[in-house]
């Protein structure tokens, strides 16, 4: 689910690298698909300079103990015998490249090895190395034609201190352990990387999660910050509109209409201090007062009334008091935008609010004003009103409907779920 964002992608190979000395560099390189994004080949940490080093003792010690051991071999002739030294040393030489080249040195140890006794312990390493940087169906060629030239080369050289049974049974286990300790070593190594990998993608998931959990939170508080403060600052425009259109106005009316700015000023005030609370705490219910529900509705209604609306309320609900907490605020922010857009688009024109529901049937909001009798004065706003609104009416499983009407008017129209108790 989860997308990492360009600047993730570029940052994680540098935090890998960081913490390159937890994994030899070369299975890194063959396992990891982030290493190859450093841009450069692996170097050798210390750990695989002691690692290449104890190899490259253990297969000269091999290769002596087989040297040894054709010094006193009757049947080997000595030109034989130098030259499989010979090919003996090369084979070890060719341990410090086993990281590069793991196939292709295994390989050529195959007719190496059938030729010179003193190179099986460098024949070996060289499998160990191939099970541990390449897939199974690699090592399973190589070692499968090594098992199976194995009983050949002891016909043709045989051992002069083991039994052929013996020499040949006892090579192919010391083969089998081989690889299947180079597999294992490949699976840890594997299942570290995995692990890895999925600590950081849980990482960057969770950093997403969060992320996405700020931004409903702000998307929520702003869509609440509208819903709440659109109400008070379009009294406070439309009574200095007045004022400021009609400065001969009478004194009773200047009056009211200074009142109402005061009144709404001050309840603005409050409803960002709340707002701000919210911002602070981080839990949308802890506010210094109850949220408004479908209760409050008569005196928004009342409210409106004394800013010099018409405004008729119809009430139907069988059991106001059932409603829901969520749907009647959902509800009260449906008629609360409404009445703030009707004042600002049709000053003057009647507004009627009609609210019906029962419990299993659902509530319907309904807010219609016929066309205004002259043209409005422009009135600042953001248009996203009606937006948040269908947003909020959806998030509470129900839906929103809004747009002019046959008489030049406006309606908006929500419908909610209000489930049987």
């Amino acid at each position: 689910m989860s997308t990492v964002s360009g600047h993730e992608q570029a940052q994680a190979p540098q935090e890998f690298a960081g913490r390159r000395w937890l994994f030899p560099s070369a299975v890194v390189h063959e396992l990891d698909p982030d290493a190859g994004a450093l841009g450069r080949p692996p170097r050798r940490t210390a750990r695989d300079w002691v690692v290449d080093f104890s190899c490259f003792l253990l297969a000269v010690a091999l290769g002596l103990a087989a040297a040894d051991t054709l010094r006193h071999d009757p049947h080997t002739p000595h030109a034989l015998a130098v030259v499989d030294q010979l090919l003996g040393v090369l084979a070890c030489a060719a341990v410090w490249l086993r990281r590069r080249w793991p196939f292709g040195l295994a390989v050529a140890m195959i007719p190496l090895g059938f030729l010179s006794n003193t190179s099986g312990g460098a024949a070996l390493v060289t499998l160990f190395t191939l099970a541990v940087h390449r897939p199974f169906r690699y090592v399973a060629w190589v070692g499968g034609i090594g098992l199976a030239l194995m009983p050949g080369f002891y016909w043709l050289r045989p051992d002069p201190d083991l039994p052929y049974a013996a020499v040949v049974t006892l090579t192919t286990l010391m083969t089998v352990s081989v690889i299947s300790w180079g597999l294992f070593v490949r699976s840890k190594r594997q299942l570290m990387l995995s692990l890895r990998d999925r600590a950081r993608r849980a990482e960057t998931e969770a950093r997403l999660r969060a992320e996405q959990a700020q931004r409903l939170a702000r998307e929520a508080i702003a869509r609440e910050m509208h819903d709440v403060l659109a109400h008070r600052l379009t009294l406070l425009s439309v009574h200095a509109g007045a004022l400021e259109f009609r400065p001969d106005a009478p004194r009773e009316e200047i009056a009211r209409a200074a009142g109402v700015i005061r009144e709404s000023a001050h309840e603005a005030l409050q409803d960002l201090r709340e707002i701000i609370g919210v911002l602070r705490t981080g839990d949308s219910d802890d506010t210094g007062r109850p949220q408004p529900t479908l209760a409050a509705l008569d005196a928004l209604v009342a409210e409106s009334r004394e800013a010099g609306m018409k405004v008729s309320l119809d009430n139907r609900v069988t059991d106001p008091a059932g409603v829901p907490a969520s749907v009647g605020r959902t509800a009260y922010r449906i008629a609360q935008e409404a009445l703030t857009n009707a004042r600002k688009h049709a000053p003057g024109a009647e507004v009627t609010v009609t609210v019906t529901g029962a419990p299993g049937d659902g509530l319907a909001v309904s807010v219609h004003n016929p066309a205004p009798a002259s043209v409005p004065r422009p009135v600042p706003g953001s248009g996203q009103g009606l937006i948040g609104l269908t947003e909020r009416a959806t998030l509470a499983g129900g839906r929103l409907e809004h747009g002019p009407t046959a008489d030049g008017g406006f309606e908006v129209r929500g419908r909610l779920p209000w489930g049987a108790a």
